[in-house]
């Protein structure tokens, strides 16, 4: 199985002070959910992302914990109330422990 594990983020990157906007994330990642076997019968380990969360200027705004019945490739959509200039740090987590990680600057005019 691949691993091209991909974050993707949609932000919008100006934005006037007190501006409340919305703030789109997808990770491409392949899960598995621990129940499928394999072509020889061994179950397939789990492996999901199993937390997200979005810091802005380092303090965190916005966080989720998953569970097993979270699909492929999962998609979130969230507001921030953007206050000052800065930057948006998106982070996943996987079963693994692997962490998937992306910045967006943000101005605030």
């Amino acid at each position: 199985m691949s691993l091209d594990v991909k974050p993707r983020v949609r932000v919008p990157q100006t934005a006037k002070k007190d501006e409340i906007v919305e703030i789109k994330t997808l990770l491409s990642h392949p899960m598995e959910s621990g129940q499928r076997r394999d072509a020889g019968g061994q179950l397939v380990p789990r492996k999901i992302i199993n937390s997200f969360v979005c810091r802005y200027n380092g303090k965190t705004v916005f966080e989720a914990k998953f569970e097993p019945a979270i699909a492929a490739n999962p998609a979130l959509n969230f507001f921030v109330k953007y206050t000052e200039s800065g930057k948006l740090d998106f982070a996943w987590t996987d079963d693994d422990g692997n962490l998937y990680t992306t910045t967006q600057a943000i101005t605030v005019t």
